[in-house]
């Protein structure tokens, strides 16, 4: 059986490891996806239809683009059967040409099918997307890679998040998650 949970973990899996076939099991064939960037270090298109759209956007071209990527919800996990879910997301990644080490947060906001439970509308708002040195990236992915994957308590990813005064903004994110 399909639940809200699972849509949510099919997708996240689907784009960190650039399975864009799995999406086929989180977003219905029509599904909506609106991006609200409030920061200039990465672009998406402001509104996609179809999950084959949503699929070339945030799976293929993002996986030509990304790699070593590891997205967390920083909350629990949904009940099965909710209609609607929000939270906060952080991601690290590496870039696949220059080697930096990228790290975000923001929002997601989920509507789901209350037949399927696939997710037929998603808005995702990105707060921050830092770029970081490539001689960062061993200490942020030795991070990233020991956090819970991909349901994460915001407290255990402040905890042992690396000390670079360029994720300022996104601890100070993370520690609003509760909020």
């Amino acid at each position: 059986m399909n639940t809200a949970q699972r849509s949510i973990q099919q997708y996240i899996r689907a784009k960190d490891s650039n399975r864009p076939h799995l999406l086929d099991q989180a977003f219905m064939p029509a599904a909506i996806l609106d991006m609200v960037v409030r920061t200039g270090s990465i672009s998406f298109p402001d509104h996609l239809e179809g999950r084959t759209a949503i699929g070339d956007v945030l799976v293929t071209r993002f996986g030509q683009t990304f790699e070593n990527v590891y997205t967390f919800c920083l909350a629990a996990p949904p009940p099965a059967n909710v209609e609607a879910f929000q939270c906060r997301w952080l991601v690290a990644m590496s870039d696949k040409n220059s080697g930096e080490a990228r790290v975000g947060c923001g929002l997601y906001d989920w509507q789901f099918d209350q037949q399927s439970r696939l997710v037929e509308g998603l808005t995702i708002t990105i707060e921050h997307m830092k770029t970081l040195p490539a001689t960062d990236l061993p200490m942020v992915m030795a991070w990233a890679s020991k956090l819970d994957y991909p349901w994460c308590r915001p407290e255990a990813a402040i905890d042992n998040v690396p000390d670079l005064a360029e994720l300022r903004e996104v601890v100070l994110y993370m520690a609003n998650a509760e909020q």
